[in-house]
């Protein structure tokens, strides 16, 4: 390999920031999908190859490769050392990795405290670091359950509460920096324990200010979520009330839960779901979604059939395509990868039990790592530049003139055109 100088110039707004579609109608929704895609996931790039003197280099070999989404495409990784077998165990972690770059790891306080798992979950957090998975803990506060343990004064539950939030947060800064700070907090009071007491007792939504707060204190550079099932305007406007005392937001980010049991939601609500939230200006994740592939009985679920796997399918890549055209989306998490141990036992994992994939893993994988991934082989052109037009992430670039090569790492993000300047040659 000869020797090389590298110059990575990110040009800002040359692009622009792309505003909020205007309102569609169904079909614009599904039909303008890919255009939107376009427009807001992708950026102009250009590679310049110069040589030692400062002159364009023409007919360089430029291989443009993503290694990375921006986007974050994930799911919770709960079954990451369940398996019953290193071979399951194995295949497991492969299907993950190979989909996926963002995990959700479990933080549920009556197991966290109950029989203490710090070691596992850093495990599983370095796991994810190795292969450039981006984590999230799930959740700090969150009343579903409370532990057996806790005393039955409201004020010294607060005050473990507190001491959990903070813990947590600065217990694992550097390794898990986005969190579900609270969860479910547009009703909480549906819920009949100790939690609930002491968040009636803190009243609902101081409590859930002074967790942000607390969170904030701990961790932060830290990616703070608020996080619910509701999707109405109840839930938009706890939103809008969880604010400092200068106006801002006390979060980064919108958890928008969609466990879709019952059925999948229209592109309309879809559509809906994500302009209503939007207005807030900050990223929207979806945080917990599941689709079907086998019909619900009266005492349960029949399974995964070949008829429901073909529509989960379509249901699933239909789902993904909306969420990601819409600009407001930053990342969108699946709710169990396979149907070993699903959440209410329904089959709604990509994968069967035997972690075989199904139909909707084999899409989710063409469009993920496919359909929406940039590689190119380029060649420069008189002004020694080749241009590309990749979807935001992080990239490896090589460049070859005879028998010099450079590679270069670099990014595409969203409203700026990336010039990537390489000068190479004895």
């Amino acid at each position: 390999m000869r020797c090389c100088a590298i110059w990575i110039i990110p040009v800002l707004g040359l692009a622009g920031s792309p505003s909020l579609p205007q309102p569609l109608s169904p079909e614009e929704i599904v039909q303008g999908a890919a255009e939107r895609i376009e427009l807001y996931r992708k950026s102009d790039a250009v590679v310049e190859v110069l040589g030692r003197d400062g002159r364009p280099i023409e007919g360089a070999s430029v291989a443009v490769r993503m290694t990375r989404h921006r986007f974050l495409f994930g799911c919770n990784m709960f079954a990451w050392d369940t398996q019953p077998t290193p071979e399951d165990q194995a295949t497991y972690r492969a299907r993950f990795s190979d989909l996926l770059n963002y995990a959700t790891l479990p933080f549920y306080w009556w197991m966290y405290e109950e029989a203490p798992n710090y070691d596992r979950i850093v495990a599983m957090a370095q796991w994810c670091a190795e292969r450039g998975i981006a984590t999230k803990g799930h959740p700090l506060v969150w009343n579903h359950a409370a532990p057996g343990w806790l005393p039955a004064d409201v004020d010294a539950i607060l005050a473990l509460s507190d001491e959990r939030v903070s813990d947590c947060v600065s217990r694992f800064r550097g390794l898990i920096d986005r969190w579900d700070v609270v969860n479910e907090a547009t009703d909480p009071f549906r819920m009949d324990n100790l939690l609930s007491d002491a968040w009636r007792h803190a009243g609902r939504v101081e409590y859930t200010q002074h967790a942000f707060d607390l969170a904030r204190a701990a961790g932060p550079e830290a990616t703070l979520l608020i996080n619910d099932y509701r999707l109405d305007e109840e839930y938009a406007a706890l939103c809008d009330s969880l604010r400092n005392p200068d106006g801002w937001l006390q979060y980064d980010a919108i958890g928008l839960q969609s466990h879709q049991h019952g059925g999948v939601l229209s592109p309309e609500r879809i559509w809906a779901v994500c302009e209503r939230f939007a207005r807030f200006g900050v990223p929207l994740h979806w945080t917990e979604t599941t689709i079907v592939s086998g019909p619900q009985v009266e005492d349960g679920w029949v399974g995964s059939t070949a008829e429901g796997e073909e529509l989960q399918a379509d249901q699933v890549e239909l789902f993904y395509t909306i969420i990601f055209s819409h600009p407001a989306n930053e990342a969108l998490t699946w709710w169990d990868l396979s149907d070993r141990h699903a959440w209410m036992g329904a089959p709604a994992g990509l994968l069967r039990e035997d972690l075989t994939a199904k139909p909707a893993y084999e899409r989710l994988l063409s469009l993920i790592k496919g359909e929406w991934w940039t590689s190119e082989d380029l060649t420069t052109d008189g002004d020694g530049r080749a241009r590309f037009r990749g979807f935001h992430g992080d990239y490896d670039i090589a460049v070859t003139v005879g028998p010099a090569e450079a590679r270069i790492r670099t990014a595409l993000a969203p409203g700026s055109e990336t010039r990537v300047e390489v000068r190479i040659g004895g």
